[in-house]
C-alpha cells in the first residue's frame, strides 16, 4: 500500500486542520505552464498511462538517466509499457527526489490507486490505470476539471497562431485558457536558427521594423486575453544604447557572424525593450533566471531542448545587473509587475530583499519572488523560498504555486505545495511564534493558494 495518507507532510494537528479546512479544496490558478493549447482544444482521450504520465516529461527522463537506463527505454523505440515498468523500478529507490512524492500523489489523486510504485507492482498499476482511463474516458478536460483548475496560462512563442484560443473559448470549458507572450526566440540572437525565427515574423528589414512587429504581436496576444509574458535568461545584461543594439541586429540580419560581446549588447537592449513594452500594456513579466541550458551537445542534437540536460547556473553578477535594470525601468516609470523565479538557491535572500526595493502602492506584492522553481520545487526548496519570503518580505502577498509542466497530472504539485505551506504555518503555531487564530491564518492560506493570483492578474473567473 502507498505511504500517502491524509496527514502526508503534515507534522502536527494544526497543520492538518489548516490543510483540510482552508487549502485542500481551493481552486487552482495555473499562471505558468507548458501545456499544449492544441491538446486542450482537441481533448482526445488518452490511450494509456505512459502517454499521460511519462511522455514528454523530462523530469522523469532525467531521473531514469541517473539510474543508468538506456535511452531507448526513455525516449527511444521501446514500447510504452517497457518504459513505464522501467520508470516504476527507478522510482522505487529515488528517496528524497520530489518525483518519489509527486508520482505517488498523481497515482492516488487521479486514479485512486494506493499501490506502491515499484517494479513488483508495475504490471498491476499499468493494467489498473489503463482500465481506469478507458472506463472514465480520461482526457485533458477531465483532468483539468477534476483538479479544480479555473485558469491556465500556456506559454506561447511570439509567432504562434492565436486563433486556437478563440476556438477554445467556444468550447465553454469551466476554466479559462490564455496565452502568455514569450519572445525568447527573438531575444536569443546567437542561436543557430535565429534568422528563421525572425523570418516567421515577416519581411523584417531593420531594427525599427523588428521592434514595431514585436509590439504588434503583443497587441494580438492581448486581444485573445493575454495577461502575462514569460522570459528565460541565463544572464542579466547591461543596457546599451539603441544604436549599438541596432548595429548588432542588422549585422546578424545580413547573415554576418556576431561575437559574444555583440550578442550581450543586443540581448541587453532587447530585454529592456520588452520590459518597457510589458509595462506599457499592463502585462505581468514572469522572469526565469539561473538556468544553464542544453549542457549536453550530443543529446541536444539528438533530442533538442527541454529534454533533461539543463542545470543550475552560478549567479555571476546577476543580482547587481538585475537591480540596475529594475532601477532604470522604475526611474523611467516603465517597471512592470514582475514575478522573478530563480533556479540558484543561493539567490533566494538576494531576490526577496531586492523585490522589496521596488514595491509600490499600485499593486499589493507588485514584484513577486516566484514559487520554488524546477530543481528547487521540492520539500526543502519550497520551505527555503517561503522562509526567506516571510523573513524579509510579506508572505501574505505571495501568489503561490504554479505547475510549470507539460503534464496534465502535474496539478498534484499544488497539493504537495499546499501541504508544505500548511505545515509551515502549523509549526509556527505549535512553537508559539504566531497567534493561534486558525481562521485568520486560514485566510492567508486561501489567499496564497488561489485568491492572491486572481487579484494579481485581475482576471474575472
Amino acid at each position: 500500500m502507498s505511504y500517502i495518507e491524509n496527514d502526508f507532510l503534515l507534522d502536527n494537528k494544526v497543520a492538518v486542520q489548516l490543510y483540510e479546512k482552508y487549502a485542500k479544496d481551493c481552486p487552482i490558478f495555473d499562471y505558468h505552464c507548458h501545456l499544449s493549447e492544441y491538446q486542450i482544444y482537441e481533448n482526445k482521450e488518452f490511450s494509456n498511462i505512459y502517454e499521460i504520465w511519462l511522455k514528454g516529461d523530462h523530469y522523469k527522463w532525467r531521473l531514469m538517466r541517473h539510474y543508468g537506463v538506456k535511452e531507448d527505454l526513455i525516449t527511444g523505440n521501446a514500447s510504452d509499457k517497457e518504459k513505464f515498468v522501467t520508470y516504476c523500478k527507478v522510482l522505487s529507490t529515488a528517496f528524497g527526489n520530489p518525483l518519489y512524492h509527486w508520482s505517488q500523489l498523481e497515482l492516488k489523486q487521479y486514479f485512486h490507486c494506493d499501490l506502491q510504485i515499484n517494479e513488483e507492482n508495475a504490471d498491476k498499476i499499468w493494467d489498473y490505470c489503463n482500465d481506469y482511463i478507458k472506463s472514465h474516458h480520461i482526457n485533458p478536460q477531465y483532468l483539468i476539471e477534476i483538479s479544480n483548475v479555473k485558469a491556465i496560462f500556456t506559454t506561447n512563442e511570439i509567432s504562434d497562431d492565436l486563433e486556437i484560443f478563440n476556438q477554445i473559448k467556444k468550447k465553454n470549458f469551466s476554466f479559462k485558457v490564455l496565452p502568455a507572450f514569450r519572445a525568447d526566440k527573438i531575444l536569443n540572437i546567437d542561436a543557430n536558427n535565429y534568422l528563421d525565427s525572425i523570418h516567421q515574423l515577416g519581411d523584417i528589414k531593420n531594427f525599427e521594423e523588428l521592434l514595431k512587429e514585436v509590439e504588434n504581436r503583443l497587441q494580438n496576444f492581448i486581444k485573445v486575453g493575454c495577461l502575462a509574458s514569460d522570459m528565460a535568461l541565463e544572464s542579466i545584461y547591461e543596457v546599451p544604447s539603441y544604436y549599438d543594439a541596432k548595429l548588432v541586429f542588422e549585422k546578424r540580419l545580413n547573415g554576418e557572424p556576431i561575437n559574444e560581446k555583440e550578442a550581450r549588447i543586443y540581448k541587453g537592449y532587447f530585454t529592456y525593450f520588452l520590459f518597457g513594452l510589458y509595462s506599457k500594456y499592463g502585462i505581468t513579466s514572469e522572469l526565469h533566471i539561473g538556468a544553464k541550458r542544453n549542457n549536453n551537445t550530443k543529446m541536444f542534437k539528438q533530442l533538442g531542448p527541454d529534454s533533461g540536460f539543463d542545470s543550475i547556473a552560478s549567479d555571476h553578477d546577476c543580482i547587481h545587473l538585475l537591480s540596475k535594470l529594475m532601477d532604470r525601468l522604475n526611474s523611467e516609470g516603465h517597471l512592470p509587475k514582475m514575478i522573478i523565479f530563480n533556479l540558484n538557491p543561493k539567490m533566494n535572500a538576494e531576490i526577496t530583499t531586492l523585490i522589496g526595493c521596488f514595491e509600490d502602492e499600485t499593486q499589493k506584492g507588485k514584484i513577486q519572488h516566484g514559487a520554488a522553481w524546477w530543481y528547487l520545487d521540492n520539500y526543502d526548496g519550497i520551505n527555503a523560498q517561503m522562509r526567506n519570503l516571510a523573513a524579509t518580505g510579506h508572505i501574505a502577498t505571495f501568489i503561490g504555486m504554479l505547475t510549470d509542466s507539460r503534464s496534465f497530472l502535474s496539478y498534484s504539485r499544488h497539493q504537495y505545495f499546499r501541504r508544505i505551506l500548511c505545515n509551515y504555518f502549523g509549526e509556527l503555531v505549535e512553537k508559539h511564534q504566531i497567534e493561534n487564530n486558525l481562521e485568520h491564518i486560514g485566510k492567508v492560506i486561501k489567499d496564497i493558494s488561489f485568491d492572491n493570483a486572481v487579484n494579481y492578474f485581475n482576471l474575472k473567473l
